[in-house]
């Protein structure tokens, strides 16, 4: 697959600010291990290929298992997250999957339960952050970075 364009070169102020709120979720404090897999969560549901090679990438290099990784698609029959994670992951398919009935009252309820405010709207703000990124690389068609084509 070939890019249909670099929208970084193209309007590098669109990237100026999509790095100005990755900062932010950044430095918001919410845990690297959770945040990687809202991140590979939400690409997966997006068919994002980009992003699911760079956060599987990054949240093995964080010390995240390969088991965890490898069942993230199926969360919830898989006894490996804690309620917290199960309530972030429950929250990233809610604000990915808006389509399908908007954000459920119970699944507000339970991530209420596990974050607090400001960790819900940090949270929230590195759903969109995601989301947003794999729109882009799936629009322009941003091929993975893979062994191979790091090697190249």
């Amino acid at each position: 697959m070939q890019a249909r364009l670099d929208p970084w070169t193209a309007s590098p102020g669109l990237y100026k600010a999509i790095a100005a709120l990755k900062g932010h979720v950044d430095g918001s404090g919410l845990e690297k291990p959770l945040l990687e897999l809202v991140k590979l969560r939400a690409s997966q549901i997006n068919g994002c290929a980009f992003c699911i090679a760079m956060h599987a990438r990054d949240a093995r290099a964080a010390g995240e298992s390969n088991e965890r990784l490898d069942l993230l698609n199926a969360w919830r029959g898989a006894p490996l997250y804690s309620d917290r994670e199960r309530a972030a992951l429950a929250w990233t398919e809610a604000l990915t999957l808006l389509t399908e009935g908007h954000v459920p009252d119970e699944v507000f309820a339970e991530a209420r339960g596990q974050f607090s405010d400001k960790e819900l709207a940090d949270l929230t703000a590195a759903v969109v952050l995601i989301n947003g990124w794999n729109r882009f690389m799936v629009a322009f068609r941003i091929p993975p970075q893979t062994a191979a084509s790091r090697a190249a």
